[in-house]
């Protein structure tokens, strides 16, 4: 059966939609979301953020529609189950459609940047060194 364009726009609204309302009611009904706002932080990641990361996943972090193809959040969904390592990796390497990242930060800035996905972005307080 072919489904169109149309179609499997719904059906990921739908899902979406019921993705929301079972983390509304495992969350006691309040939004737990992570306020850190990139837009209003100084820091060296979230500058990191806006120059290499923001164009796909969206100004603060909360994942885009871009050329028809959904582009996750950083701050819940799959990356908040990623580790640290694949973090790390998803940035150093990339996974497509994700390109790496190697040859534009240093060393340090990849591992600032897992830092900042998992303290600041997703509200993570251990940190592994």
């Amino acid at each position: 059966m072919k489904v169109s364009r149309a179609g499997k726009v719904c059906a990921v609204l739908i899902y979406l939609a019921i993705v929301c309302g079972v983390w509304a009611c495992s969350s006691g009904g309040k939004a737990k979301r992570h306020e850190f706002v990139i837009a209003e932080s100084r820091s060296y990641e979230a500058s990191l953020f806006r120059q290499n990361c923001a164009i796909c996943h969206g100004q603060e972090a909360n994942g885009k529609e871009m050329d028809g193809r959904l582009i996750p959040s950083l701050r819940y969904g799959a990356a908040a189950t990623k580790s640290e390592e694949e973090i790390y990796l998803q940035i150093k390497e990339g996974k497509l459609p994700m390109p790496s990242f190697k040859n534009q930060l240093t060393e340090e800035e990849i591992l600032k940047m897992v830092q900042f996905v998992r303290r600041d972005l997703q509200g993570k307080k251990e940190i592994a060194e």
